[in-house]
């Protein structure tokens, strides 16, 4: 029936209904996207051999800078935490290795069994996007008991058909917790705890083909965060309360790139990792910022009103008028963006500055021409 009434349809109505569904002229002002300014870290060598025991000794670690503290997810909405968080990296032949400093008066975990919500409880979690395209990415999770969760997860849980596996184990991990303090005692008080992780090579790079380490100046999005509860002890335990001045109970998050709202799955707002084969202490090695990440960033703002667009008109639009281009693009590159669309799907590229061609679909997928 379909079919019969379309093809009696004038052509000139057909043009129309065509038209219709890659482009609509509307009114719509876009959001203002959270302030872009991810964190950066250098990599180096570990200097020693480190022994995975929790305990971030002087010989192991001290050659080898901190991260900037952790601030709120939420960035300058939020107050400063109350707590200082920050982290060490360092790689060898074998793996990456991740140091956490945590200060806690309070030192409390109670789950237990592996690939568990771990974040019920205080915990620290590592964000790594081996594949740098906002999709593929592995996040692992523990508490102050060492009682830990790994998973993949194929993309953002904002994307259709996200998921997340839990049954994804990082083969020949090591992880150790070490406490200044004394566990599960609220009568004193704590000075911090402290974590160290280890994850081979192999597993690292288990979804990248090819890939077996990373080469000098390679370059990935990572991100930590620490969930903190409110408590107060009551019957000789640490119960959890609302956060002062709220009324109900929810959890800090505390990270080292803030995203701009309490969503850390919001991988283009993460830190840069650059890897190099110096060993730390030996000489610093500056950060190179890469020409395509700001070509990066305006196709992920152009995906942000993409989404805009069809949640208020129902499709996407290949019009750069209907995307106002020209609030979040320089007017020079505007005339090199191509925009393909259906009312479901939609491509873009763009050309960055040293000559290479980068695209984002719908479901924010970001590669490159090759």
């Amino acid at each position: 029936m379909r079919k019969t009434i379309l093809t009696t349809m004038p052509l000139a109505a057909l043009l129309l209904l065509s038209c219709g569904q890659t482009t609509r002229k509307g009114n719509i002002e876009y959001a203002q996207q959270a302030p872009f300014a991810p964190p950066k870290y250098v990599c180096y060598k570990a200097p020693a051999p480190i022994k995975v025991d929790g305990k971030l000794t002087a010989e192991e670690w001290d050659a080898i800078p901190w991260s900037d503290d952790f601030v709120d997810i939420e960035g300058d909405k939020r107050p400063k935490p109350l707590y200082q968080t920050r982290v060490k990296m360092t790689h060898d032949d074998n793996g990456i290795y991740f140091a956490a400093f945590l200060e806690e008066p309070h030192v409390w975990a109670t789950l237990t069994r592996h690939d568990t919500v771990i974040f019920y409880d205080n915990d620290f979690e590592i964000f790594m996007n081996p594949t740098n395209d906002t999709h593929n990415y592995l996040e692992y999770e523990m508490n102050a008991l060492g009682t830990d969760w790994d998973l993949y997860i194929n993309k953002p849980y904002r994307e259709e058909f996200a998921k997340a596996l839990n049954g994804w184990e990082f083969a020949g991990l090591e992880s150790a917790v070490h406490v200044d303090g004394t566990l599960n005692d609220p009568t004193d008080t704590d000075k911090s705890w402290s974590a160290e992780v280890f994850i081979p090579w192999d597993a690292f790079y288990r979804m990248m083909r090819g890939k077996a380490k990373p080469d000098e100046g390679d370059q990935m999005r990572v991100n930590f965060s620490r969930v903190e509860w409110t408590t107060e002890v009551k019957d000789g335990w640490y119960n959890k309360i609302p956060m002062p001045g709220e009324e109900k109970i929810r959890e800090y998050n505390w990270v080292w790139a803030p995203t701009g709202v309490i969503n850390i799955h919001l991988p283009e707002y993460w830190g840069y990792v650059q890897f190099t084969e110096q060993i730390a202490g030996k000489g610093e090695v500056a950060f190179v910022t890469r020409p395509e990440e700001e070509t990066k960033w305006l196709l992920r703002n152009l995906y942000y009103r993409q989404n805009e667009y069809r949640t208020k008109f129902g499709h996407y639009t290949d019009s750069k008028d209907d995307l106002k281009v020209a609030e979040v693009c320089p007017k020079e590159l505007i005339s090199k963006m191509k925009i393909h669309a259906t009312p479901s799907m939609y491509e873009i590229s763009l050309p960055a500055p040293d000559g290479t061609v980068w695209n984002i679909r719908q479901d924010g997928l970001v590669w490159q021409n090759l």
